[in-house]
């Protein structure tokens, strides 16, 4: 068996219109109550969790998908070997799992969680 998609980001201009539209058209419960704004959809018994959020660099917005992996560095220097580039390293997220990134050889960003840190 393959690894999972563990998680979702839906990132743009602004996050809370975005929050509105995916709660609406699908129904999502989006809690954003924290600091960044961060609107965390809950994935009810069956789905994936994610994130919907306004750029914090100001760019137009991405939507990306994460994958669980067992060692983040092993995973990004395979992805490096097939073509892929890492656009970031190992990293923790305060309060939240341990991530990284990699661009695919077309340069379409892909998340990967550590398995076991999304709490």
């Amino acid at each position: 068996m393959g690894n999972k998609v563990v998680h979702f980001e839906v990132i743009g201009k602004d996050g809370k219109k975005l929050q509105e539209f995916f709660s609406g058209l699908f129904g999502w419960k989006i809690d954003a109550n924290n600091p960044m704004s961060y609107g965390m959809v809950d994935p009810g018994e069956t789905g994936i969790g994610g994130g919907i959020a306004a750029d914090m660099q100001g760019g137009s917005g991405h939507v990306t998908f994460y994958v669980e992996v067992a060692d983040l560095q092993a995973t990004l220097t395979k992805a490096e070997s097939l073509g892929g580039k890492t656009i970031m390293p190992p990293m923790p997220v305060p309060g939240g799992p341990e991530i990284a990134m990699f661009a695919d050889p077309e340069g379409h960003v892909v998340g990967l969680t550590k398995a076991g840190s999304m709490g």
